[in-house]
């Protein structure tokens, strides 16, 4: 199955290089981290999960604002002229939607459809060539899934922990449930493998490859309280995942418990961007994280200049830029914000 390539439109072209907002009091960084603001997407939107490739960041669908409907753009942000180019659309909204690159395309993963309060997990996976700027239709899931962490390493598309449905017609988020689950795409082949489990379930969780190793940061526990409240526990819970060994291991916690945040690695060190408090007070963090796997240690790297949730963060060479996300805590107030933290 095939779907029409969109051909490519160039949405922005300007340069913007405005200095980032002090670095919050409190919270001292090592001094390299340097902020600058460049050319905003297209769609005010969050719940993103990029993808870098080959010098560019690639952004699909996205929860937009307010949260009544799921996005189906698909853009790259070009960091060397700093544009965003729209690229095909996907072939259907998504938002918590997974892009992982391997073996020269783009592998778009799972995702929720539909809009507040009808989320509703998908088991799609579609696969974006970037030579005919299209989509097909790629091997799905072995079952629907979202908010989960995705990543490749050596050419293999591993999907880790997330949302699953509770029934198979369950079509809100309080009826899915987290889960452990992890799976790998070989795309040579088509096929899922299970392996082994991820120690802690959770969603909303952020992730990023170091030494061919993946690392699993915060994110949430849902449940449903005896009255039936929805309850979002915040978790700090560092678990690190070697494919050569195909065994799990836990880390030194985050300082804070974060859901709904974004990371990326840079330099043999993982960043982590913002997040998000839910209750009993609703707050969106503003606080960068450096982790140092070496050492097993976290140390502050300053402030995101525009605290966020729900954003998406990757690196390209010196730089880690941060796209998109809610600024107040919950569903709405997306944003069409990118900065960049220079780090070089």
């Amino acid at each position: 199955m095939s779907f029409r390539p969109t051909r490519r439109r160039v949405l922005s072209a300007a340069l913007v290089t405005t200095t980032a907002a002090t670095l919050g009091a409190g919270t001292p960084a090592s001094g390299r981290e340097r902020w600058q603001t460049r050319a905003p997407m297209a769609l005010e939107r969050q719940e993103l999960y990029p993808e870098s490739w080959n010098g560019r960041v690639y952004v699909a669908g996205g929860l937009l604002n307010p949260n009544t409907g799921a996005s189906a753009h698909f853009d790259a942000y070009d960091p060397a002229a700093d544009r965003w180019v729209q690229l095909a659309t996907l072939p259907d909204a998504r938002h918590h939607i997974g892009l992982a690159a391997a073996g020269g395309r783009i592998y778009g993963v799972g995702g929720f459809s539909g809009g507040f309060p009808r989320w509703q997990a998908q088991a799609d996976t579609y696969v974006y060539s970037p030579a005919e700027d299209a989509w097909s239709a790629g091997p799905a899931l072995p079952a629907p899934r979202a908010e989960f962490v995705i990543e490749s390493v050596g050419d293999r598309v591993h999907v880790i922990g997330g949302r699953v449905r509770a029934t198979p017609d369950a079509s809100s988020f309080t009826t899915h449930v987290d889960s452990t689950v992890h799976e790998m795409l070989d795309p040579s082949t088509g096929r899922w493998t299970t392996l082994p489990p991820a120690p802690t379930a959770r969603n909303s969780a952020a992730s990023a490859v170091i030494d061919g190793r993946i690392y699993v940061i915060g994110g949430r526990r849902f449940s449903l309280g005896p009255d039936g409240t929805p309850i979002q526990r915040n978790l700090a819970t560092v678990e690190v995942f070697d494919p050569r060994t195909n065994r799990w291991e836990t880390r030194a916690p985050m300082p804070g418990a974060r859901g709904g945040l974004a990371a990326a690695a840079h330099d043999g060190h993982l960043y982590a961007f913002g997040g998000e408090r839910q209750g009993p007070e609703p707050a969106v963090y503003d606080d960068v994280w450096r982790y140092d796997p070496r050492r097993d240690r976290w140390t502050p790297a300053g402030r995101l200049p525009t605290p966020r949730h729900g954003l998406g963060a990757a690196a390209v060479g010196d730089t880690v830029y941060t796209f998109g996300g809610g600024t107040r805590a919950g569903g709405n107030f997306a944003s069409d914000v990118t900065e960049a933290l220079l780090l070089g």
